[in-house]
């Protein structure tokens, strides 16, 4: 069990991250915060103009600087981008920062819940559904590496999910080895 006393949320774009993150913080007692929300701050300007212009290289180069910012605060629920988990550092970084939730969606599911959603930089194009595909070919493993607990959102509806999430939680989660 690990007994750390943050929630990261990861998994791919779509999957219910920025969604589940205020019930598990409301519920939890934790504080909310949300890795792009803060890069974007701190640039002064949206995720999708940063990769206009400083490229994905640059974007991931604050990705990695802010996780570790943020990942030095405790009590804290982190809702991550879908592409955090490229970088081998992040990833050793949430394992021992955080009990991380791999949050689960296929690239269908994914492309059904973003249907209207122009806002990201990795999928402005039309073979929207090959991207998705392409980008779990890449990221599930790594999703899978760093998980604590793996959660499938396609199960429920958007309603029902930050219960089922809370109730898989319950058992498993415990910070510093008290019950959450």
């Amino acid at each position: 069990m690990n007994p750390a006393r943050n929630l990261i949320l990861v998994g791919p774009t779509g999957a219910g991250k920025t969604h589940l993150g205020p019930p598990l913080a409301a519920h939890f007692g934790l504080r909310l915060l949300d890795l792009d929300a803060a890069i974007e701050a701190e640039a002064g300007m949206r995720v999708a103009a940063l990769f206009d212009r400083e490229g994905e290289s640059g974007f991931r180069a604050r990705e990695h600087a802010m996780l570790h910012t943020l990942l030095d605060g405790v009590d804290i629920v982190l809702v991550t981008g879908g592409g955090a988990v490229l970088d081998p550092r992040n990833r050793e970084r949430m394992r021992t920062r955080g009990f991380v939730v791999h949050l689960q969606a296929t690239p269908a599911q994914q492309l059904a819940r973003l249907q209207g959603d122009r806002s990201r930089p990795l999928l402005a194009r039309a073979d929207r559904e090959s991207v998705l595909e392409a980008m779990a070919r890449v990221r599930s493993p790594l999703y899978a590496e760093v998980a604590d607990l793996a959660f499938d959102t396609g199960r429920f509806d958007a309603g029902d999910a930050a219960a089922g999430l809370i109730d898989a939680l319950e058992p498993l989660w415990k910070r510093n080895g008290v019950p959450a």
